[in-house]
């Protein structure tokens, strides 16, 4: 004689298959959804402000090479913090990008705004 099995979501008698832990697709969802949540709202914040960071580099380097105050980025809410990749140049010059738009520090809080050609 099978054991009953019961839905991990709703509690609902499950009947289908021996390996069946869900008694729907709803339920099935709903679970892994409310697992993962913490994790997804982490990844979702961050990629988040990363888009909003890309869009301020995009908005002030429409030229695909300019010089801006540090005051113009901060202004408009970039996080300084927040990047997706380096690249060094032979004269150890660190340029942080945000996908395709990075940026330079020149000193005096000025700084070149970049765009990588893909």
């Amino acid at each position: 004689m099978e054991e009953e099995k019961f839905c991990l979501e709703c509690g609902e008698k499950i009947i289908g298959r021996a390996d069946k832990k869900f008694c729907s697709d709803y339920c099935r969802n709903a679970f892994h959804n409310r697992q993962n949540k913490s994790v997804s709202n982490l990844i979702r914040t961050t990629n988040n402000r990363l888009k909003k960071n890309w869009r301020i580099l995009q908005s002030l380097n429409t030229q695909g090479k300019t010089k801006v105050h540090k005051q113009s980025l901060e202004k408009a809410g970039f996080d300084f913090n927040l990047f997706t990749s380096l690249y060094t140049t032979q004269k150890k010059s660190v340029y942080y990008f945000v996908y395709d738009q990075g940026y330079l520090s020149l000193g005096n809080d000025f700084f070149m705004l970049v765009k990588k050609e893909v």
